[in-house]
Order: C-alpha cells, then sequence, then structure tokens
C-alpha cells in the first residue's frame, strides 16, 4: 500500500501497480497497436508501389506511426480517464499525485515519453524500466513529467463511512439544496469521514473545518443549530444518498411497472 494526498491534504491509501503487471499491460496495448499498424502500413504499401512521390510516402508513414503509438493510449488515457484496453483488462488506472483523474495534458505527456524516451529504441529500450525499478512508486519518465502514478483499481475497495442525521436536524437535512454540490467534493467529504480515525487530531480539526466551509458554500439553508464539521459534512451526505436512493428506486418501479395496454408507456408524454 502506499499513500496519495489530495489537494484538501486527505490521506488516501492506494495500491501501487508494479513492473510485472504494468508489464503484461503494455504488452496487451503494443499488441493491439501493431496489428493495426500493420494494416495500415499494408494499404500505405499499396499506396507506394502505384508510384507516390517518396517524400510524401515516407511522411504518411511517420505519421500513421506516430498516430497509433501516441494517438492510441492519449485517446484511451483521456477518455476513460486513466486506462487503456492493456489497463482495463488487469484492472490498472492512471491517476494524478493526488489521486484526481487524469487529463488529456497527462495522457499525452506519458505517451510522448513513452515512445521517445522510455522505450525508444535509441536508448535501448530500457530506460523506463530501470525508473520504474527505482522508483518507490513504480514511475517511468513519462509518470514523473506527467505527475501520475499507475494504481491497482481492483484491489481498492472504497471505504463507506457510516453517514446519519441528528433527530433534531432531520426536518433541515430534507430542505436542502445539494444540485451544486459536485460529486469530487462529496467524494473527498466521504474518504474523509472514512479516514477520520485515522488522522491526527489537528489535521483532523483543519481538514473536517475546510471541508465543512466548502460544502455550505455550495449548500442552503445553513444548519439551526451549531454542530461539528464532521457531523455537518455526515448530514449532507446521508441526505444526498437518500435522495439518489428515492432516485433509483423510482426510477426501479417506472421500468418494473407492465406496458399499458393502451400503447406503449413514455417517459415524455401520453402513451404513444
Amino acid at each position: 500500500m502506499s499513500q496519495l494526498v489530495t489537494g484538501e491534504a486527505v490521506v488516501l491509501q492506494v495500491r501501487l501497480a508494479r513492473m510485472p503487471t504494468r508489464s503484461l499491460a503494455t504488452a496487451i496495448d503494443v499488441c493491439l497497436q501493431l496489428v493495426t499498424l500493420g494494416l495500415l502500413l499494408a494499404v500505405l504499401l499499396i499506396w507506394l508501389i502505384t508510384g507516390t512521390n517518396p517524400a510524401l510516402a515516407a511522411a504518411t508513414i511517420f505519421f500513421v506511426v506516430l498516430l497509433v503509438m501516441v494517438g492510441y493510449p492519449t485517446l484511451m488515457e483521456t477518455l476513460t480517464r486513466g486506462k487503456t484496453l492493456g489497463k482495463m483488462a488487469l484492472g490498472l488506472r492512471v491517476v494524478r499525485d493526488d489521486g484526481s483523474s487524469i487529463r488529456f495534458r497527462q495522457a499525452f505527456v506519458r505517451s510522448l515519453m513513452w515512445l521517445f524516451v522510455d522505450f525508444a529504441p535509441w536508448f535501448g529500450c530500457c530506460p523506463g524500466i530501470v525508473a520504474s525499478v527505482m522508483n518507490k512508486q513504480g514511475k517511468r519518465f513519462g509518470d514523473m513529467v506527467a505527475g501520475t502514478v499507475v494504481i491497482r483499481e481492483r484491489q481498492q475497495p472504497i471505504p463507506s463511512p457510516p453517514l446519519f442525521v441528528p433527530g433534531h436536524l432531520v426536518a433541515w437535512a430534507q430542505s436542502l439544496e445539494l444540485s451544486r454540490l459536485s460529486d469530487d467534493l462529496a467524494n473527498t467529504s466521504r474518504e474523509f469521514l472514512a479516514r477520520y480515525t485515522e488522522l491526527e487530531p489537528v489535521a483532523r480539526e483543519t481538514l473536517g473545518n475546510a471541508l465543512a466551509f466548502r460544502v455550505s458554500e455550495v449548500t442552503a439553508p445553513n444548519p439551526p443549530t451549531a454542530i461539528s464539521a464532521p457531523a455537518f459534512l455526515s448530514a449532507v451526505l446521508a441526505e444526498r444518498r437518500r435522495r439518489d436512493l428515492i432516485r433509483l428506486e423510482s426510477q426501479r418501479r417506472f421500468y418494473a411497472q407492465p406496458p399499458s395496454p393502451f400503447g406503449q408507456r413514455s417517459a415524455y408524454g401520453p402513451p404513444q
């Protein structure tokens, strides 16, 4: 296990991916890339035979190689927030050093460094392996430059702290406006509550107050009586979860009810 510290200074326990697992995921991706590249080059070879300008043909081949070797991991990791097909198969994910999802910039930097530094043939295809073995977080040069780390997602049970609303605050909780409470802030608050007992007293108070202040800025109204930061966060998250469960149950009942004898049921109007 290793630790990542979020932007709110909440410590996350994660299981880092090591060299053998990462190598197998890379091998899967490389095989897919080589198959795709082979098919595209076969088409280009037919084009070359027709007598196309050699300079244009060479430039086209270079562009295709770059597109497959750099474009594939960049596109996949951007769209899936840190996964390629190889990583999906082995339950791996690339995240930023603070545990948040990567964006296009990090994915693009990692892909460029993978091709031109970490596994570049002119460097003997070994800098990335050496860096990963020597780094305590298993980072290759691309991870160091992009500020990312690869984690084992399947082995990370997400802690679920007990959430509750004090009896005298139930009416207040049910009146809360929660539409501006983002998933990221809610997840960070939930992680803080799950790790509450593991933090030092000073850190608990500081982080709790900071998170409670951020949550209070996007929720309304304020509690009718003064409560501690952890109790406030717990009440907000408990009410948010209650509404989500009600919404899911309503959807389940809607799709479970038998079709109308007067026509097809529609969620946006009368039966068709």
